[in-house]
């Protein structure tokens, strides 16, 4: 299958069509407009420091259903015994820039360039983009953020600075989409972490069936 070029317009060919690595078209810019369009078919950007936009579907695709999620005895007794404090949406861009800095000190690289940051940046000034923070006595150690389009939480990346903190902000992740009634958390790459949590794979077109059901509903408040 070829590989799509994108032009100024806001359109994204027929995710079926993506690769069988899950890369579906190249090019375009991070608007908001677009990225809306993008998370909206299920497609999202990855790519590295210098290189044009890369958009991907992949399938199968990892996804965490609020009710199903798991924690281990373990994250228990750390839930219970340690001074860890969460708050929703209080520095998102302290977020966003910790999970590049903790990847860029392991050694890992990351897709998280200025350009990535700064536009989900915007998207969280546009009211969709959010954050999950983990505090230890006013010191930010760990978090989350991703994209909420109607019933369907899009996770993006973590970062921790202390163990287990990124668990913990997963943990009052699913706590707040329960009560919020959001049905489905996008978790995009498959990994052994987001297995453990109870993550599990179903294929595309099942999960674009998910984001048809959810995410045009009005009937969902944002994080």
């Amino acid at each position: 299958m070829a590989i799509f070029q994108l032009n100024d317009t806001c359109i994204f060919p027929n995710p079926e069509l993506a690769e069988k690595n899950g890369l579906l078209a190249i090019g375009g810019d991070l608007s908001v407009k677009r990225l809306l369009s993008a998370y909206s078919q299920g497609i999202f950007p990855w790519y590295s420091e210098g290189d044009p936009p890369l958009w991907w579907s992949t399938n199968p695709r990892l996804v965490l259903f609020p009710d199903e999620f798991h924690v281990s005895r373990r994250l228990l007794r750390t839930l219970r015994n340690t001074d860890f404090q969460t708050s929703i949406n209080r520095d998102f861009a302290a977020v966003i820039h910790s999970c590049a800095d903790v990847r860029m000190k392991n050694h890992e690289g990351t897709w998280l360039s200025s350009a990535m940051q700064e536009a989900y940046i915007e998207l969280h000034h546009a009211g969709y983009a959010h954050s999950v923070e983990c505090w230890l006595h006013d010191e930010l150690v760990g978090g989350l953020y991703g994209v909420q389009l109607g019933g369907i939480f899009f996770g993006e990346s973590m970062f921790t600075r202390r163990s287990d903190a990124s668990k913990v902000a997963l943990v009052t992740l699913v706590s707040h989409v329960q009560k919020q009634n959001i049905q489905v958390i996008d978790c995009q790459m498959t990994t052994e972490h987001l297995l453990s949590f109870g993550a599990r794979e179903i294929s595309g077109p099942t999960f674009r069936h998910l984001l048809d059901k959810h995410i045009q509903q009005s009937d969902y408040e944002q994080l």
